[in-house]
């Protein structure tokens, strides 16, 4: 008798906990968004963080919620975003490539210092400067490189150039970089002024055969298309007009500080090669 007895009071027991287990999931369930996992199915699923999210299921949950636009994501392609605004009924955003370009031609000209410290930009930075006298130019001791999910910087001697063809513009380079050196810039823009420094030319040129000297020269035969902050020269890269191959040279820089990445890569593998600097 005990023993049906004690059977009995635990399947009520049973029963009871189950109906407050329902009751419970009942009011507290959370609604699940399909629109996010659809959103995560067409994103890239890079999960580089160039959103501005965690990643890109938190980047899908903030689609949902219309917190962002397809166009807040810098690695998908035009087609992606305008599949993900047409599967979630919402409009694709702005949409602006950008690639990162490594202002500097420290590979030819900048004095190299005798360093044998950690190579890691930013430590190195903090530490003792880095390897190179301008504290402006680039360190190339590579945390661009390796921050980036892409394989779309390559240390070349001893400067980070970008291969465009692989760049996504998800930033995560130039967030990393503790000199700035890393620009975005526009993914169509081809041509690009290779020089971080606002010093004054004598500064520069005492440190950097490849330094802007603020000469103008560029200004004045390219108006519009280049323009000047301080001592150094800034691609407009919001002119209706791009530099064009003929513009550089027309323009005939005294440092040959104006070129495409291509022919950047070309001179920092010669440069690396110990063939002829600047």
């Amino acid at each position: 008798m005990t023993f049906y007895t004690a059977l009995v009071i635990m399947g009520l027991l049973g029963l009871t906990l189950g109906a407050i287990v329902g009751v419970f999931v009942k009011l507290f369930k959370v609604e699940q968004d399909n629109r996010v996992e659809l959103a995560l199915e067409l994103l890239p699923g890079a999960n580089c963080g160039g959103c501005g999210r965690a990643g890109c299921a938190d980047f899908a949950r903030a689609l949902a919620a219309g917190e962002v636009t397809p166009g807040n994501c810098p690695v998908s392609s035009v087609e992606q975003r305008a599949a993900i605004a047409m599967a979630l009924g919402i409009d694709a955003g702005p949409i602006e490539m950008q690639q990162a370009v490594v202002c500097c031609r420290a590979d030819i000209g900048a004095e190299e210092m005798n360093y044998n410290g950690v190579q890691d930009c930013n430590a190195a930075n903090l530490v003792a400067g880095g390897p190179t006298t301008c504290r402006y130019g680039c360190l190339g001791l590579g945390s661009c490189a390796r921050v980036c999910p892409f394989g779309a910087i390559e240390i070349v001697g001893r400067v980070a150039v970008v291969h465009p063809e692989l760049c996504t513009g998800c930033k995560q380079c130039a967030k990393v970089c503790p000199r700035n050196v890393i620009k975005m810039v526009p993914a169509n823009a081809n041509i690009h002024i290779y020089c971080n420094s606002p010093e004054k030319a004598a500064i520069k040129r005492s440190l950097c055969a490849a330094g802007c000297i603020g000469c103008r020269k560029c200004e004045k035969l390219l108006p519009g298309k280049i323009k000047f902050d301080g001592m150094l020269a800034q691609i407009d890269y919001d002119s209706p007009d791009a530099i064009t191959q003929e513009d550089i040279e027309k323009c005939n820089c005294p440092v040959h500080g104006i070129m495409s990445e291509k022919e950047r890569y070309a001179v920092a593998k010669n440069a690396a090669s110990g063939g002829k600097r600047a």
